[in-house]
């Protein structure tokens, strides 16, 4: 019985291009007594591998709590698989306003003791004695209400690039930590104040709001859905949206555009962005802002040192980092002191710039390819790329593309290749080949010859 995952993300990046089939990012959650958590992920697993459902599943005693993709096609038939337990049934699925084929390459079903760690004792309070849920007209108008405190329940990476107007943003970085401080922020309130609350999906409210009636709260209403669901309520039914900028989402995107409106900075330059990115130093991989230019003259680091350690050999690299923690956990997220504009996050209602509007990231252009090889390294000074032939030959003249996570997508004309150390027309499977690229490329990329 087959309860892993067979194929690497780039092998399951590459199978989902070749399918040229449109795929959606969803989300959902639902609190539940399950009996035997294990069995309950076993079953969903088998069901959902049979889908070509991916994404990231906790599963616990207390309830589930999933981000998936999931092809268009198979969309009913996953619904499915949820209703057949009975406290899924008529679930609500949070569909994402953008999607990217690639937000998730592999699924992972994992046994949790909680589904969001919230650091509460659930026996201590009743848990579904919840907030009011309120829909994207209804939020609106109790944001109003002068009588409203609206508080952001997410963590100041992602109330950074977008957040509701007037809200209380706590300068946190896990869900756990904005409980006690909203608790002693709002106490001379809880008579006479509505206590809004919102989250990406809806899962941090849905407990937060019970915990703060237990603390005496008595107004207590809770955005249904979230932020996604407020998204897509606001375009079904043109509503003004009250939320600024983007949404922090918890995949490949690392985020979706509600407005046009950028309210961050590059945490490097301070130019305005909304662009999150991990380290490209595998040893740090420090979530931060980073705008295109710092992009391109730091590629991809948070730092000098990073930028210096990613351009040794890998067997160096994996030297230096061994027994070290990764930045995410060494720093606060976006809070190294090597990030000079690192407070960006005190947090503004005004736009610092308009976003280019993008190509709609579903309309991707289908090319006919055939994989050649696999990137081995990039020798930034020459701007050279080293790839290993693995599959069919490569020849002077053939057009490729170089694909990968963060590179994208490049298509370029091979006009001139070494081979082997020595310049060549052709190369064979196994050959060693280098050529002149204008752009950095990484190991996890693949090398494509298209087919015209």
């Amino acid at each position: 019985m087959q309860l892993y995952n067979t194929l690497s993300a780039e092998e399951r990046a590459q199978l989902i291009d070749e399918a040229g089939k449109q795929r959606l990012t969803l989300s959902f959650y639902a609190y539940a007594k399950i009996e035997d958590p294990k069995k309950f992920r076993d079953d969903l697993f088998i069901q959902w591998n049979q889908l070509d459902a991916l994404g990231r599943t906790y599963v616990a005693k207390e309830g589930i709590n999933a981000q998936m993709s999931v092809p268009a096609e198979n969309f009913e038939a996953f619904r499915e698989t949820l209703e057949v337990y009975e406290f899924m049934r008529g679930i609500r699925l949070n569909v994402a306003v953008e999607h990217d084929d690639h937000s998730f390459l592999k699924l992972t079903v994992k046994v949790r003791d909680k589904i969001v760690a919230d650091g509460l004792n659930d026996e201590t309070f009743d848990v579904t004695n919840i907030g009011v849920h309120l829909k994207a007209k209804e939020f609106n108008q109790i944001l109003e209400d002068p009588n409203t405190i609206v508080v952001d329940f997410r963590n100041h990476y992602e109330s950074e690039i977008g957040h509701f107007k007037g809200a209380i943003t706590p300068d946190v970085e896990t869900f756990r930590e904005s409980l006690p401080i909203i608790n002693e922020q709002l106490k001379d309130f809880k008579e006479n104040k509505n206590l809004v609350m919102y989250c990406t999906g809806g899962i941090r409210c849905e407990k937060a709001s019970a915990y703060f009636k237990h603390q005496g709260f008595k107004n207590v209403f809770q955005l249904e859905g979230g932020i996604i669901n407020y998204a897509k309520q606001i375009k079904e039914e043109n509503i003004e949206s009250k939320f600024i900028g983007k949404n922090f989402v918890f995949d490949h995107r690392l985020g979706e555009r509600i407005t046009d409106d950028i309210v961050s900075q590059c945490h490097q330059c301070g130019k305005p962005c909304d662009n999150h990115t991990n380290c490209e130093n595998d040893g740090c991989h420090l979530l931060f802002i980073q705008c295109d230019d710092c992009k391109a003259a730091m590629e991809n680091c948070c730092s000098k040192e990073c930028l210096d350690t990613i351009h040794l050999p890998l067997v160096e690299q994996v030297k230096l980092r061994r027994g070290k923690q990764v930045g995410n956990k060494v720093f606060r997220k976006g809070k190294s002191e090597n990030l000079l504009f690192k407070h960006s996050g005190e947090l503004s209602d005004k736009s610092l710039a308009i976003a280019q509007k993008s190509k709609d990231i579903r309309q991707k252009i289908k090319v006919k390819k055939v994989l050649v090889g696999k990137a081995e390294h990039y020798y930034p000074k020459p701007q050279v790329g080293l790839f290993i032939i693995e599959n069919n030959e490569l020849n002077i003249g053939d057009k490729i593309l170089i694909s990968g996570p963060t590179t994208g997508n490049e298509e370029v004309i091979l006009d001139k290749m070494m081979v082997n150390g020595n310049e060549n027309s052709v190369a064979k499977i196994g050959d060693k080949v280098t050529f002149i690229l204008p752009f950095r490329v990484r190991l996890s990329d693949k090398l494509f010859k298209i087919l015209e």
